[in-house]
């Protein structure tokens, strides 16, 4: 019986889930830094940190991962729709 690679969720910062974002974009770990306002090496041990937590040895697995999760939406293909912030509950904000 074949199981799904992400079975399960990662617990990931709003700065993890940023990255991911960014990442889901094309940017590159300097692009995002020049993007965050952070160093290189900041954005290196995020991501570094994200593989780890979501048991992925890529970038490529990752971004599998994060639509899995509906972590990021790709040109509204898959897209998903977050809940925005406890005192905004009846509203919704789709990512793009």
């Amino acid at each position: 019986m074949a199981t799904n690679k992400f079975e399960t969720t990662a617990s990931l910062s709003d700065r993890e889930i940023q990255i991911i974002q960014l990442i889901s974009t094309g940017l590159t770990n300097h692009q995002i830094a020049e993007r965050l306002e952070i160093s290189k090496r900041t954005v290196d041990n995020h991501l570094s940190n994200i593989l780890k937590k979501t048991n992925t040895k890529n970038r490529v697995e990752l971004l599998n991962w994060a639509l899995y999760w509906g972590k990021v939406c790709l040109y509204d293909i898959n897209c998903c729709i977050l809940p925005v912030a406890e005192n905004q509950r009846n509203t919704t904000q789709v990512l793009t």
